[in-house]
């Protein structure tokens, strides 16, 4: 598996190379023949008398040759491949330019397509670098710790899970991990955008790619190659780049039609004028360049400014919906609050210890990566309460955990569970809903068909959750809703401080798919912003599903449409409003495209435009919308620095 790995890590290597060698060629040939067409023109004109005629148009011919062969070498490829794009345009405008021996307008319109053309490839090929510089962020080798004594490694190949590693100031992390051994500060804005560095102590998860500043740490890789947080990231850009917006499909559907019609205008222009350079300023100027860019530069450079911030989109087409979003459904634990819950009170009922209560909860939760598992783990260490041996540990999902204890079954979960299994929980109700009006979530403990007690949990609200729903509506997102399997009092107590108003408590996985569905039925594009398996139906739902945090859970990433690689719920509106640009962004290089083409094709017809003036034009219209389209890279960078 690692040597398959290292082969397609070759191999990615080796084409990247190769189309960077083909680029090179390419602008080596446009600048020696445009220098030779050049000499053409300049021994004109300065040494119109000393320099024979034949010699000039020599130079031009062959510079006119040299520039041509690529144009026409890719036209010969479409036309066997069964298409027909812009370099037969092109083709043709040269091939009547040579068959009038005008060498230098041949050589001219050439050296300007070809130009561009290079231009072109190099833009397109924005979202392959963006995977060139995330594979370039892992280190080749790695130090790995064997009895004490450091080896150096290969990562891609040698490196396995369970293997302790050691990274000294100023390294990259090789693989995914958690540290055993020393203190330090860790810059993760490869993956999260976050330009303030983290602060890792022993047990914090570590990434690949992300850069250790300042202390010398041992970690144990837990997650390697395309496993890891970084291996993510590179699927998730690479999906983008395969995707396409609907109305790209649509362009490369029609731009078959495209040529035969200009040729009908080039035709006409020939039998109406009989001019032959009226006929290739026709073809050089009709050539659909700028079309062809417009969404393309605009998509690759809003992918780069949502990139920067950890937005990560899974497919492109996505923009189009993300800019119409009106409504927003967030889950409430681990996206609007920390999701790290803390044991706030133990209730046990009349006749049962404080420390039999949690050593039961803290048992049967021993094997669960739930918050609220964590948050008892983490108040039986400091209290010194140990576990007891359990079997036939079993999770129920949405509802609770159930394990046996000496020949005795014992829940610990939601309060109308333990109702279904039978058991009486009349004794915790006054108590409860006291704290639960306290905005507590509550966890009830069963053992032998009996309420042993309750637990009250507390989860802080994000700071920033306020005001991203704040900017949300400002952005005319009409409808905040939040949905949780917490009871209604916890619920509304959050909502209230956020200022959501529509709020669904009490939900179970499947019930909150339901609420989506709900939303859906009114007509709006409805986003769902979530973080863990839970979530995972309802994200697949949404129109936009948005998981948090994509160093959690798998399961909710690969349902959803967009990944944030960090907590900031400021991403969204920003996201929102980037897709709205975007849009905007995009119809401007339309306008610009068809502009250049209608208006250039009219006065070409005219006369007013040479063929050298029409693929100047060309190059300025493809220019145009390059550099309309890179102010969208720039977006975010105040948001990148907060």
């Amino acid at each position: 598996m690692a040597e398959e790995k290292e082969a397609v890590g070759r191999s990615e290597k080796g084409a990247s190379t190769k189309a960077t060698r083909s680029d090179m060629i390419r602008l080596g040939i446009a600048l020696f023949g445009g220098i030779l067409v050049l000499n053409s023109y300049l021994a004109k004109i300065f040494f119109d008398a000393s320099i024979d005629e034949t010699a000039r148009d020599l130079s031009a011919f062959i510079g006119a040759f040299m520039l041509g062969v690529p144009i026409f070498w890719e036209a010969i490829k479409n036309l066997i491949q069964g298409k027909v794009r812009m370099n037969e345009l092109v083709a043709l405008a040269l091939v009547a330019a040579f068959a009038q021996r005008d060498y230098r307008t041949a050589g001219a319109v050439a050296f300007f397509m070809l130009i561009t053309i290079t231009i072109e490839k190099r833009t397109a090929k924005g979202a392959e670098a963006a995977i060139e510089a995330v594979v370039r962020l892992t280190p080749r080798s790695a130090r790995r710790i064997v009895d004490g004594q450091e080896e150096e490694i290969d990562a891609f190949t040698d490196l396995r899970a369970g293997d302790i590693c050691r990274v000294r100031p100023g390294e990259n992390f090789p693989a995914d991990g958690v540290i055993l051994v020393g203190n330090s500060t860790v810059n993760q804005a490869s993956i999260t955008g976050e330009s303030l560095p983290a602060d890792k102590n022993v047990g914090s998860e570590v990434y690949a790619g992300t850069q250790n500043l300042t202390g010398r740490v041992d970690f144990k890789v837990t997650r390697i190659g395309t496993d890891t947080t970084l291996g993510k990231v590179r699927s998730l850009i690479a999906d983008a780049q395969r995707s396409k917006l609907p109305i790209m499909r649509l362009l490369d559907q029609y731009i078959g039609y495209y040529t035969p019609v200009i040729l009908m205008i080039a035709g006409l222009a020939w039998f109406i004028t009989e001019q032959i350079d009226r006929v290739i300023a026709v073809l050089v100027m009709a050539v659909p360049a700028a079309l062809v860019i417009a969404y393309p530069s605009a998509v690759i450079a809003a992918v780069s400014a949502a990139a920067r911030l950890g937005i990560l989109i899974k497919d492109v087409s996505n923009i189009e919906l993300v800019a119409r979003i009106k409504a927003i459904i967030f889950d409430k634990t681990g996206t609007l609050t920390e999701g790290k819950l803390e044991v706030a009170r133990l209730q046990p009922v009349e006749g049962v210890e404080l420390a039999d209560l949690l050593q039961v909860a803290l048992s049967v939760e021993l094997h669960s990566n739930h918050p609220a598992a964590i948050a008892m783990r983490k108040l039986a260490d400091e209290a010194g309460v140990s576990a007891l041996d359990t079997e036939n540990y079993e999770e129920v999902i949405g509802k609770g955990v159930q394990a046996d204890i000496d020949n005795a079954t014992c829940q610990v979960g939601r309060e109308t569970w333990l109702q279904e299994l039978g058991i009486c929980t009349a004794n915790l109700q006054e108590t409860m809903s006291a704290s639960e009006s306290q905005g507590m979530s509550i966890v009830c403990v069963a053992r032998g068909n009996k309420a042993m007690g309750w637990i009250g949990l507390r989860d802080a609200v994000r700071p920033v959750s306020r005001e991203a729903v704040v900017q949300l509506k400002e952005l005319g997102v009409t409808r905040c809703s939040m949905v949780t399997g917490d009871n209604q009092r916890v619920a509304d107590t959050v909502a209230a401080q956020l200022g959501i108003e529509e709020v669904y408590a009490g939900c179970l996985p499947e019930e909150k798919e339901a609420v989506v569905r709900k939303v859906k039925e009114t007509g709006m594009v409805v986003a769902v912003v979530g973080d863990g398996v839970n979530d995972a139906p309802a994200l697949a739902a949404g129109d936009i599903g948005i998981a948090m945090g994509a160093f959690g859970s798998d399961v909710a990433v690969q349902s959803a449409s967009v990944a944030l690689m960090n907590n900031d719920l400021r991403r969204i509106p920003f996201f929102i409003g980037l897709a709205r640009k975007t849009k905007v962004l995009m119809h401007q290089n339309l306008a610009i495209g068809l502009g250049f083409i209608i208006v250039g094709v009219y006065f070409a017809i005219l006369g007013d435009v040479t063929p050298v003036g029409a693929a100047l034009l060309h190059s300025v219209s493809s220019l145009l919308v390059i550099f309309n389209s890179a102010r969208l890279v720039r977006s975010g960078e105040m948001m990148q620095q907060q």
